[in-house]
């Protein structure tokens, strides 16, 4: 079961008492899920659905708010995971255009949204209505546990820029794109969405979600750490291997003896004790010595196998000469 599915389900489970703001869900359902044809003696409105619920909340919409019951058709999809379609229709001319008139659908959208121009849904929680009614109609979001994508889709330019207008009203970073013929009104920060879900009325999505977003946080922060902490590790251990092969070169080839006292004493200590850190082996030293000047020594003790490799070389180059 999808996110989406969820979230939708959420949302056809409220109980909201104000026409108001039913009148107004309904609107945005029509206007973004409805297809309306009138004229041309076949006015009909249809909705067409997969999600149960949602189908019976319009019914129930339809037939409170404009006291008409639309036809209901089930239709099993051969195809694929083979789905339940659900249709409902409302046909006849004096039906569909009581629809449209008693909910304000054929008014500019900018109009009936827009609160200076005193619109049908211009009150706050019509508002909210509306983008429920148009997220229920044609929104998803992807699941929180792979990325954060909330979109609204319809194929009207002008009710797209209103949505747009509506969600950035409550500081949404709303975008939008056209993609097939169809305009997408989208967000895609976890904060923005975590807010559109509270706008809308779907709260347990929205605590599910924001538990999904402190897990993946935590996750995301161990695996930092431990990403560091495994670089610092091989960081560590790859030096240890260099400074060794430096002094075993130098026994070797040069030995201990002609060494300074300093140099010698850390060179003994890091063949004795491979997997100390610069802090441990400066503890070991007598007077002790900070991870400062245990790494300077080593570094000079890297310098004298360098140049005794670089002088053994040309030795070797001036034989073949």
């Amino acid at each position: 079961m999808s996110f989406s599915f969820l979230v939708k389900n959420e949302l056809c489970r409220m109980n909201v008492k104000e026409k108001c703001c039913l009148k107004a869900e309904l609107a945005a359902i029509i206007s973004i899920g409805g297809m309306i044809s009138l004229g041309g003696g076949r006015e009909e409105i249809r909705i067409i659905t997969e999600n149960a619920a949602f189908a019976r909340r319009t019914y129930l919409l339809f037939k409170e708010l404009v006291g008409i019951s639309p036809g209901v058709k089930c239709k099993k999809n051969k195809k694929l995971k083979k789905h339940t379609s659900y249709l409902l229709s409302i046909t006849g001319s004096e039906s569909a255009c009581k629809v449209m008139e008693e909910l304000k659908v054929e008014e500019p959208k900018i109009q009936a949204l827009d609160q200076d121009a005193g619109g049908n849904f211009a009150s706050p929680c019509c508002r909210r209505a509306f983008l429920r009614g148009a997220f229920l109609a044609g929104g998803s979001i992807s699941d929180p546990e792979k990325t954060y994508h909330l979109e609204l889709t319809t194929r009207d330019f002008q009710l797209a820029n209103d949505l747009k207008d509506v969600m950035k009203s409550y500081d949404l970073n709303a975008k939008m794109i056209k993609r097939k013929g169809y305009y997408l009104v989208y967000l895609k920060e976890g904060d923005h969405i975590v807010d559109f879900l509270n706008i809308i009325g779907a709260h347990s999505a929205l605590l599910n979600m924001e538990n999904i977003r402190i897990l993946k946080d935590m996750r995301n922060n161990v695996n930092r750490l431990v990403n560091c902490e495994t670089a610092n590790l091989e960081k560590t251990v790859n030096a240890s291997v260099r400074q060794i092969q430096n002094i075993e070169y130098i026994r070797d080839n040069m030995g201990f003896e002609n060494l300074p006292k300093g140099l010698r004493e850390i060179a003994e200590l890091r063949l004795q004790y491979r997997d100390a850190s610069l802090k441990e082996m400066g503890e070991m030293l007598n007077p002790p010595l900070g991870k400062s000047g245990v790494n300077h020594r080593l570094r000079c003790l890297e310098k004298i196998a360098k140049h005794g490799t670089n002088t053994s070389k040309k030795g070797k180059s001036g034989k073949k000469a």
